[in-house]
């Protein structure tokens, strides 16, 4: 049995209201490569279109004279040029012969060099020879042997509030010189990392549409917390440089999160050189705001819980996530969700969590018979901001209700949070 949200009504309004309102290489240093790149989120943001109809006249020439100039590099049966396209492919698509796919595959390689049809075209022929040479197209099924990074360091997980598949990346457990030596202490280490890390993208893409109007690019989410710069500089530049050259337009945005303080002072110097349009892709969220900045992209059910979400690996087999509640604790507020109707021999399991927490967590049942103490299911504790969520579960030995509450009346900060929570009933005999 699942219920309405048990907050008082006024708190469910602003809510709701607050739902409604949000939006849906020459050798550098990994933080001033991502600099270059990176900005705040503007509210202007609009991913390309890949409607036909939708492009301008000149775009729609592009397109044409991209696929007569791909068709024409072509080698026929007679090992001459004009040939059918026929295994001229990335993805699983057929560049030539009519697929709306393809369609997309080429415009992203278009806007990546502004639609300059040489250009482009220089750009998708030198990705087509890596992947070959690369064999990325059967990379997803390989066992590349590096459990321990799965899952750690670079992983899919969920997918954002627009249905973009979301990668998250956090190098920090490379601040470990064991680690570190492990993983890229030599050139063929290197070169296998960053096969798997190739192999981590090609599961988003995977994922991807292809279509117009559907979902043709996937969410980045990167956690700059404990990254170790200077040691990741080569392998670092090697993964943007790769992932440039051969993945155009395949991210909708990117959102870096535990920035530290030099970062943003980067920014100032680098900002007024970027244009809007990628401004508007970028989102910087300094430390203490991850969950905050995470929640308006991402549903708190689909965001790890080591960045304030509800969701856990082992529960990745389980299928799609539980939908949560959204809600917001003022500075100063005591907030306390209510389940009521919870049956004699009940069991009640809740997930709960707040962005951030520093402040005083507790569970309690109270029956409803009069005379019956109110049992502390979870004593008052103060939670620690790096805690990550709540999940516990009580079964009722008399009729009554679940209060969970969330204490923040000793600060003044509003926090993001969220909960989810389920009843089953005691099985008939």
């Amino acid at each position: 049995m699942e219920s309405p949200s048990p907050i008082s009504a006024p708190q469910q309004q602003q809510q709701q209201q607050q739902q409604r309102q949000q939006p849906p290489s020459s050798k550098k240093s990994f933080v001033t490569t991502l600099m270059e790149a990176a900005a705040l989120r503007s509210p202007s943001f609009k991913e390309d279109t890949y409607f036909i109809s939708h492009l301008k006249p000149s775009e729609q020439k592009a397109l044409q004279d991209l696929k007569l100039k791909l068709s024409s590099s072509q080698p026929s049966g007679d090992g001459e040029g004009d040939g059918d396209g026929v295994g001229v492919g990335m993805w699983g698509i057929p560049l030539l012969g009519g697929d709306e796919r393809a369609d997309v595959v080429l415009l992203k390689f278009l806007r990546a060099r502004d639609f300059r049809v040489a250009d482009a075209h220089a750009m998708l022929e030198k990705c087509l020879a890596w992947r070959s040479e690369f064999k990325a197209d059967g990379i997803v099924d390989e066992d590349l042997g590096f459990k321990e990074l799965e899952g750690v360091v670079a992983y899919m997980r969920g997918y954002d509030r627009e249905g973009h598949p979301v990668c998250y990346n956090a190098y920090g457990v490379f601040k470990d010189r064991d680690m570190y030596e492990r993983i890229f202490g030599d050139d063929e280490k290197l070169k296998r990392f960053l096969r798997w890390r190739v192999q981590v993208l090609e599961r988003g893409i995977s994922a991807l549409h292809f279509k117009p109007g559907g979902v043709n690019s996937i969410i980045q989410v990167t956690d700059l917390k404990d990254m170790p710069k200077r040691e990741l500089r080569v392998a670092s530049a090697q993964i943007l440089s790769l992932f440039q050259d051969n993945y155009p337009e395949m991210v909708a945005r990117k959102i870096f999160i535990n920035v530290p303080w030099y970062f943003s002072m980067l920014y100032s110097v680098f900002s007024p050189f970027l244009t809007q349009r990628t401004k508007s892709k970028f989102v910087i969220s300094k430390e203490g705001n991850v969950a905050e900045t995470l929640y308006k992209f991402i549903r708190p059910e689909d965001v790890p819980v080591q960045y304030g979400g509800l969701s856990r690996p082992s529960e990745l087999q389980n299928g799609p996530p539980k939908p949560a509640s959204e809600f917001t604790v003022k500075g100063g507020e005591k907030v306390n969700i209510q389940v009521e109707g919870i049956e004699a021999n009940a069991t009640i399991t809740w997930d709960i969590v707040v962005g951030g927490w520093d402040l005083e967590y507790s569970a309690e049942f109270v029956p409803n018979a009069e005379g019956s103490y109110t049992i502390a299911v979870e004593k008052p504790r103060k939670m620690s901001p790096s805690e990550e969520a709540v999940h516990n579960s009580y079964t009722a030995r008399e009729a009554g209700k679940m209060v969970i509450s969330v204490d923040n009346t000793a600060s003044r900060r509003k926090k993001v949070a969220a909960y989810r929570y389920i009843v089953r009933k005691a099985p008939a005999f």
